[in-house]
């Protein structure tokens, strides 16, 4: 073994070297006979052995064969080349991606919570069930609704849950002739894809050439263009996604309950108005939480997300099952009476659970006000830096007057593109320049859209730099396009995603 691995230890790769180089498989680094670890065989009975035919393999998995020092090597060198919230600065807009504290972290690893086995009885997890209750409750308090579950395990999955919990409570209104869920221009991408997916029609309100933000005005266009017996509702977000705060949002309440619809609450953008304002007291029915973007628990790469959702005390009894609650005889697994059934397998995403309730109270509640405030402080001093070299198209009134942002705003490259540079060249210029890129083309509704949300973890010295070198490519779109693009920070530049889109290649073959 040692003969065999000191045969191939002058054969140093580039990367070794500290050369740029492409990126090498965990395959490509092979060697015949090499060992990373000896397994003994062990004796068992000959009976326990045997096995059909028609089950063994003719020929070996081909694994690679690697070394330890070369297994741990390669996998190390490919976490490093990760961009992350604990890397640098992730200013992507409508995500929300501030820093997860360690603290936090260090709740959600504990042994007494990530070694739970989610069947164990009851009064074993009497403690757990409590941290359930008490985030349920600290929760409902933060948005100012009446109940909660925290059963589903993402935003959209929230989403879901919320539109189904809408349309059992118009069923058994006998009111099923409600099938019609208003959609701002503005909304997330995934609001018309959940009403679609739980059977509701989705009517589009066109805010973009109106302000940017809803009506009563649009609502009465939508409501009449519809019929008021058929509307259901209306899904919106304040702040907006535009980073738009929704200032009529008093009046389009009144107006939607008036002809009997109700009002759901995209938690998305909520980080802006922690401690400051509650989507209950706006006078929506139910809202969902992002767990992940609000509360500082990891996300990102497909998870872990969580997307608790809300109801005011009419819809309670719809919420999924089970909900935790509390009596003499301890805390307790219940169904509500008319819930609209599981979201999920067990009780949701329990240590994204676990991290979100540590949070909280690390934060308290003027740490929680303080968070909205510093986000709003933040996302604006970034607008006002770039406003000059950038069209920001809603950072005005009608009336001129300069309108402040929210939590994020959208830069919008299209005076650079007509030289020729895009809002893509600007995002592969910001990751070769070490940042993580903003939002790109979201929302639609502008064009060359840079959706920008730079959160209350960063300081004011890595505000700055990402300032400085936004106007640096501001200006180099005007007199040096070429050298905007040349990205000499990155190993793979302008990719033909159309061709890699039509021509997937996701498998290693030998």
């Amino acid at each position: 073994m040692a003969a065999e691995h000191m045969k191939h230890v002058g054969e140093v790769s580039k990367e070794s070297a500290g050369q740029a180089a492409e990126p090498v498989l965990i395959f490509e680094r092979s060697q015949p006979g090499r060992r990373g670890a000896l397994v003994l065989p062990v004796e068992q009975h000959p009976s326990e052995l045997e096995l059909p035919a028609g089950l063994l393999r003719r020929e070996p998995l081909p694994l690679p064969e690697v070394g330890e020092v070369d297994l741990v090597r390669h996998y190390i060198k490919l976490s490093q080349s990760n961009y992350g919230v604990d890397t640098g600065f992730y200013p992507l807009g409508s995500c929300t991606m501030k820093y997860n504290p360690k603290a936090t972290e260090a709740a959600g690893m504990h042994p007494g919570v990530a070694q739970v086995h989610p069947l164990q009885p009851e009064e074993s997890v009497q403690g757990l069930l409590k941290l359930i209750a008490e985030l349920a409750d600290w929760l409902a308090d933060i948005s100012g609704m009446d109940a909660m579950s925290l059963q589903p395990a993402a935003g959209a999955h929230g989403e879901f849950a919320g539109m189904l919990i809408f349309r059992k409570y118009f069923d058994l209104r006998h009111e099923r002739q409600r099938t019609v869920m208003l959609v701002p221009d503005s909304a997330h991408g995934t609001n018309p894809a959940s009403a679609h997916l739980a059977g509701f029609e989705v009517g589009e309100v066109k805010c973009a050439e109106r302000g940017g933000i809803m009506t009563v005005e649009l609502l009465e266009e939508a409501i009449a263009r519809y019929g008021a017996e058929h509307v259901a509702g209306i899904m919106l977000t304040n702040p907006s996604t535009l980073g738009t705060f929704e200032e009529n949002i008093l009046a389009v309440a009144q107006r939607l309950h008036s002809v009997g619809a109700q009002l759901y609450y995209d938690g998305a953008n909520l980080n802006a108005l922690l401690g400051i304002a509650r989507p209950g007291d706006m006078g929506f029915d139910l809202v969902h939480l992002n767990l992940h973007k609000t509360f500082s628990t990891p996300h990102g790469g497909g998870g872990p997300g969580s997307g608790p959702i809300g109801v005011k005390a009419h819809l309670a009894d719809f919420l999924p099952t089970p909900v935790v609650t509390h009596d003499a005889g301890g805390y307790h697994l219940t169904a509500p009476p008319q819930s609209i059934g599981r979201m999920k397998l067990f009780h949701g995403q329990f240590l994204v659970l676990v991290r979100a309730w540590a949070y909280i109270l690390l934060c308290g509640a003027q740490g929680l006000r303080q968070i909205g405030e510093d986000a709003v402080l933040a996302a604006n001093y970034l607008q006002a830096r770039l406003k000059g070299a950038y069209d920001i198209p809603y950072s005005a009134y009608d009336d001129g007057r300069p309108r402040p942002c929210m939590h994020e705003f959208v830069a919008s490259a299209k005076r650079q593109a007509e030289r020729g540079v895009r809002a893509l060249d600007i995002a592969k210029a910001l990751l070769s320049d070490g940042f993580h890129a903003p939002t790109v083309y979201f929302p639609l509704i502008v064009p060359e859209a840079l959706m920008i949300e730079p959160t209350e973890t960063e300081s004011l010295e890595m505000l700055d730099a990402f300032a400085d070198a936004m106007l640096r490519y501001a200006r180099l779109a005007e007199q040096d396009p070429a050298a905007l693009k040349a990205l000499p920070g990155l190993r793979v530049k302008h990719l033909d995603e159309v061709h890699a889109a039509r021509n997937l290649n996701v498998r290693w073959r030998p």
